[in-house]
């Protein structure tokens, strides 16, 4: 039997190991010329090669379907799906254009360039979000039309796509849900951009693909990749801002041999208050370590890779303007806050099929610290001296960090929630049937909250989701179609309380066809459900981070929406139009709701719900004129409005936005990959607001930058040099926190930034 068992596992290891050999060539369509080191790419199996000096490539690929991308610089990226084994000599043209070379989208389940996808997603680069000059990630993101940030400081940000943020927009982080308390205004993503390659956005309901809390859509982080095979790579960078004094440094190390890949990211990050024109905002400062490591093995027939992340921050909540210093250990009231993320994603690759796992655990411990847990009054003779040290005199900068970090070591939290997610993600690719791609697939999610702190927010509770679904991509000669349907459950066992389920079926249904040449339309009609949050169904004390008393209510409901987003693109060679409508109906939309009462000093809210509508759209254009092929001119203009059907605008929607931007990208025999860029964003005046909410009134903001890559010691450098708000313009940002209180955001700030690559 035993020897049976060796000879079985010998032809499993020998057919999983075959490799077919496959070749052609890559030519510029116009002229049928050959274009050498193209890049030939299989994303599924994450191998590749470049075109010779003649434009031929040789791929070795194992027996099965597979999706190719070919791709040079100043030609439009395309994709092509091949059977293997197959005696066919391959020939790709690429047609000549100015705009950016296009990536795989990750978020979407058939992994296609946009061009080929049924849904608009929005995808950027990490580094190019760097490039402005943004401190963090949240910021980073609001480069992109549609996406905004609710923000308390600098430190601490949550996304918006189109109006909605909190529990409605789903983020996900190494390919597993990221859960991290965020139901809550001033809780952050709670994720470092070091180790992180790009962000795809999608706008709108996206609960076919990943259920609850999907609402409004889906900010999607993919990891930076591993070495390519039999290579290796290390680099550090640092970045220094003016405005905080603080800075961010982050290095890394990966390689890849014999089907083993491994990499790992350190980073740490340290602000103090952030200055405006005026004054310094007391205890916006804060520190954050970041470490990232991935592991992972790949064979012909297989893929895995083990990812883990930590993430530990200090952020200081600010009560108004008091100390003015440069220190960067946070005062009281300041979170500090402990994110983990396990990671594990596998492919099994059969014939004409793939089976993808993916499983996560996230483990959240989240504390905050109050006044009343360690005094600053004036009978507390230490803090008493160490307030007048910075009343005398407000330039003295001298450290009392280690002194007022140890006492900080020594606090009690008041609030001390621990929150244990595990994930799991499983999807089968079925064979490609005819014009056919069919996805089906299972997910689900085991939480538990436990709180430890003397105060008590949210009760503990035990949340566990299911869910199950079917999609397809349906290709025609003219026309892409997708379809699908999910049905989800969810169940909620709340600690002395009453246990709660929901369910929800929904579905979507998408077209993209090009209307004539370079014309593509997109019609996308989605609906999507959101679950209550155990601070909407039972909270019930005093939120210090937002100064208010919250109470939940048990009866409430799904939040069920339904949408339609048209997106029309014209793109040839040297312009780029598009333009992105949508509109938005949500059934039994939860809000807060002041009823004019206070507990402890603070006023009440209470959770209501009331059927809302969001509509408007995001329009710009791209040009690259020509001959003039260095220089891009880009614009674009964002709009939302929400309103109750009572009438009542909705909270927190951002106001209109135009944002211009000249940029030019060159190379020279010096410096390579020079880019610089000037941008205005005219943020208009925000007056359709909710009652307890304020008007904004209406700025603008100038940024500037350049970089380059220079050759030292035979190695890539590069040099980056931005500014924002280069006029020092004294604003408010209508989804800032500290508006309530009339505190300005940040004002100038310059961003030189170092990386070295070996």
């Amino acid at each position: 039997m035993s020897r049976i068992l060796v000879i079985v596992l010998s032809l499993f290891c020998a057919n999983s190991y075959a490799q077919n050999v496959i070749k052609g060539i890559v030519l510029e369509q116009s002229t049928q010329t050959p274009i050498p080191y193209a890049t030939v790419y299989a994303p599924e199996i994450e191998t590749g090669t470049v075109t010779d000096e003649k434009g031929e490539f040789t791929l070795e690929l194992s027996k099965g379907t597979h999706k190719l991308i070919f791709s040079y610089i100043g030609f439009q990226t395309q994709s092509l799906n091949i059977s293997v084994p197959t005696d066919n000599y391959i020939s790709i043209e690429l047609l000549k254009s100015a705009m950016e070379m296009e990536e795989v989208i990750i978020s979407t389940p058939f992994h296609k360039l946009q061009s080929d996808n049924v849904m608009k997603v929005e995808q950027k680069k990490i580094k190019d979000l760097k490039a402005s000059g943004a401190l963090t990630l949240a910021e980073g993101i609001t480069t992109i039309a549609g996406v905004e940030s609710v923000s308390t400081g600098n430190s601490i940000g949550k996304p918006v796509i189109r109006g909605l943020s909190s529990n409605r927009v789903l983020v996900y982080t190494q390919g597993v849900r990221l859960e991290n308390q965020q139901y809550g205004d001033e809780h952050g993503l709670g994720i470092n951009d070091a180790g992180i390659e790009s962000v795809e956005v999608i706008k709108g309901p996206a609960s076919l693909l990943y259920g609850s809390d999907a609402l409004g859509g889906v900010l999607y982080l993919n990891p930076e990749r591993f070495a390519g095979m039999d290579q290796s790579a290390t680099d550090a960078s640092i970045n220094y801002f003016s405005n905080t004094k603080g800075y961010n440094t982050n290095a890394g190390y990966k390689t890849s041999s014999n089907g083993f890949k491994f990499l790992f990211r350190g980073s740490l990050t340290e602000h103090s208050d952030y200055e405006t024109a005026d004054y310094r905002v007391t205890n916006t400062r804060y520190r954050e370590q970041d470490f990232k490591a991935g592991l992972g093995y790949q064979a012909s027939k297989f893929k895995t890779e083990l990812r883990y992340n930590i993430n530990s921050s200090k952020l200081g909540l600010t009560e108004g303007i008091g100390i003015q210093s440069t220190d960067r250990t946070p005062l009281q009231p300041y979170q500090q806050i402990d994110n983990h993320i396990f990671s594990s994603k596998s492919t099994v690759f059969f014939d004409d099929s793939s089976l993808d796992i993916t499983l996560g655990y996230i483990y959240n411990n989240r504390k905050e610290f109050e006044d009343h847990d360690h005094s600053h009054d004036a009978g507390d003779d230490d803090d008493d001296d160490h307030d007048h040290d910075h009343d005398d005199e407000h330039d003295d900068f001298d450290d009392h960090d280690d002194e007022h970090e140890d006492e900080l070591e020594h606090l009690d939290a008041a609030l001390n929630m621990k929150l244990a997610t595990f994930n799991y993600d499983i999807k089968y690719n079925l064979p490609t049937l005819g014009k056919f791609e069919t996805i089906v697939g299972v997910q689900g999610m085991h939480q538990t909250n436990a709180n430890y702190g003397e105060e008590i927010l949210i009760p503990d509770a035990t949340t566990n989701d299911f869910g199950v679904l079917a999609t397809s991509h349906v290709h025609f000669e003219t026309i892409d179609i997708q379809l699908g349907a999910r049905y989800d459950f969810r169940s909620i066992a709340i600690e002395n309380n009453t246990d709660k389920t929901f369910n929800s079926f929904n579905g979507a249904l998408g077209f993209k066809t090009d209307i004539f040449k370079n014309f593509t339309t997109r019609l996308n009609f989605a609906t999507g459900f959101r679950a209550p949050n155990l601070a909407e169904l039972a909270s019930d004390g005093s939120h210090e981070g937002t100064n208010r008393y919250e109470i939940g209510d048990i009866n409430l409901t799904n939040e069920q929406n339904f949408q339609i987003d048209l997106a029309l693109e014209y793109k040839n060679e040297h312009i780029e139009l598009f333009a992105n409508a949508f509109y938005n109906k949500v059934n039994d939309y939860i809000f807060l709701n002041p009823n004019g009462d206070f507990i402890n000093d603070d006023p009440v809210f209470l959770y209501e719900q009331e059927n809302a509508s969001l509509y408007g759209g995001e329009f710009g254009l791209h040009l690259h004129p020509h001959p003039i092929h260095w220089l891009h001119l880009e614009s674009s203009f964002e709009t939302v409005t929400g309103q109750l059907d009572n009438d009542d605008y909705l909270p927190l929607i951002p106001a209109n936005s135009l944002t211009n931007t000249l940029r030019v990208e060159f190379d020279t025999k010096a410096i390579k990959q020079i880019n610089a860029f000037t941008t205005l964003r005219s943020t208009f005046a925000q007056n359709n607001v909710n009652t307890f909410e304020t008007t904004s009134e209406a700025y603008n903001l100038l940024s500037v930058g350049i970089g380059g890559t220079f050759n030292v010691f035979n190695n890539d450098m590069n040099v980056s040099v931005s500014a924002t708000n280069l006029l020092n313009t004294k604003y408010i940002h209508h989804l800032s926190r500290l508006k309530t209180d009339g505190i300005l955001n940040m004002g100038r700030n310059v961003n030189v930034g170092v990386t070295y690559t070996l």
